[in-house]
């Protein structure tokens, strides 16, 4: 009964397999995923759906999930796995997985930006994001969704049209496309146009440029209305006639009478343009500041991508394990920027899946190496080097009463006394009933009476 249903289970997820693969044919790229997600749920040990799912991710510009994908599939199937060709194909070209960094990097800034609501700032990172990476989808949403808030309708829509040329399924797209032709006038295809029409009297011509009615007096030429000429010869006349004896002058006497207001007005606006060019130079160091303020903060962002560099470093644990499973010194060395207390909520169930997967193996072994230099560091009195290296040894196997006993020692010889009691009744509740744990609660008592 059980090996029928499994059966059934495997016929259904390779239905699913073929569907997105027909959905991959066609370059729908969303409907694909969805197929292949499916498949997976019903087998994940569906290498061929497995692996068609990483293409589709890298081909959107997915580059980690893709590897996750990769190398979860090469875990499942070490031999004559095709898995093997595409991680080759970013892990041989440093060009490539710098270009993939930087993508990250340049996309999470343009994200925080977008929350800090500098959307000018936001549009200038995704635009160099797109420069790395042409196919990140997630990218061309976002600046198409930036240029719909900022009213771009044209910028929109031509964002929107590239995501749907990579992926034709992609609905969110679609919604900004809409979008941008419901806010563009009858008519427009990509490109503003005017639509002019004159009112009931012929007047005036009213025309929509953009989001603005613009409205013209209509020009109408003299020389289709003969008394209109001979009435502008007779204003011409009478105009020179009063310039000649009226005019004329007062305006000499009012320019003699103007010239020593100029030269005082001269001096004066000197005086103010010496003033404003002081100001002027205390605006521009000010702005100096703020532009290296803001420097530090895009290079404080740039710093901080944790996930991605436990990514990283998972892949480099996993690819030294797969060339020499003995080595628990290079993949102990692989593993340093991995903390799950940092990252779990921000990594995918792959990431922990293959991370838990990893650990089955070498686990055992790289707490054992951490304890033991651990602990002749504790008793050597390093006490900084032995909480290093007995936390790491208690993150790699929680089960070891010792581990946690000498960590808590460590950190209250170091000092840190809050530490050294959280740890010490870690043990009581962790391991009741055990010599360690009676130790434990004498060591609590020690500090509790002395004060601390």
């Amino acid at each position: 009964m059980a090996t029928s249903i499994y059966k059934k289970l495997v016929s259904l997820s390779n239905v699913f397999y073929n569907e997105g693969l027909e959905k991959a044919s066609v370059r729908d790229l969303t409907g694909a995923m969805e197929s292949l997600h499916q498949s997976l749920k019903l087998d994940k040990n569906n290498i061929n759906a497995r692996n068609l799912l990483g293409l589709i991710y890298y081909e959107t510009g997915e580059v980690v999930a893709a590897l996750s994908e990769w190398v979860i599939s090469k875990n499942l199937q070490p031999d004559e796995n095709i898995a093997d060709e595409y991680m080759d194909m970013v892990r041989n070209s440093p060009s490539k997985l710098e270009d993939i960094n930087q993508t990250i990097k340049k996309f999470n800034i343009a994200l925080n930006y977008c929350h800090q609501e500098s959307l000018d700032l936001a549009v200038i990172q995704l635009k160099k994001v797109l420069s790395l990476n042409p196919g990140f989808i997630k990218a061309h949403l976002l600046l198409a969704l930036l240029y719909l808030k900022a009213g771009n309708w044209d910028r929109a829509k031509v964002e929107a049209k590239k995501v749907i040329k990579l992926d034709t399924g992609n609905t969110l797209a679609r919604r900004y496309l809409k979008e941008a032709d419901s806010m563009l006038l009858p008519g427009e295809s990509g490109k503003l146009v005017s639509d002019i029409a004159s009112s009931g009297n012929d007047e005036v011509i009213r025309y929509n440029s953009g989001n603005e009615m613009i409205i013209q007096p209509l020009k109408k030429s003299a020389l289709t209305r003969t008394g209109s000429i001979w009435g502008i010869v007779l204003g011409i006349a009478l105009g020179v006639a009063a310039s000649c004896f009226l005019i004329l002058p007062q305006r000499i006497e009012s320019i003699t009478a103007g010239n020593k207001e100029k030269i005082a007005n001269i001096s004066e606006e000197s005086d103010a343009k010496s003033a404003k060019l002081s100001e002027y130079e205390q605006k521009m160091a000010s702005m100096d500041k703020q532009i290296k303020d803001l420097q530090a903060q895009v290079d404080s962002y740039e710093g901080v991508d944790s996930t991605s560099a436990s990514m990283n470093s998972l892949m480099k644990a996993m690819d030294c394990y797969e060339k020499d499973s003995s080595d628990i010194e290079g993949i102990a060395a692989a593993l340093e920027n991995v903390d799950l207390d940092v990252i779990r909520d921000s990594v995918s169930p792959e990431f922990l899946e293959l991370y838990e997967t990893l650990m089955s193996k070498v686990g055992p072994s790289l707490a054992t190496s951490y304890y033991n230099t651990g602990y002749d560091a504790y008793k050597a009195k390093k006490y900084d080097e032995a909480i290093a290296n007995l936390s790491k040894a208690y993150q790699y196997d929680n089960t070891n009463v010792n581990t946690l006993y000498y960590l808590a020692n460590s950190y209250a010889e170091n000092g840190d006394i809050d530490k050294a009691k959280e740890k010490y009744d870690a043990i009581v509740t962790d391991f009741p009933n055990t010599k360690t744990a009676a130790a434990a609660q004498t060591k609590l008592a020690e500090i509790n009476n002395s004060g601390n």
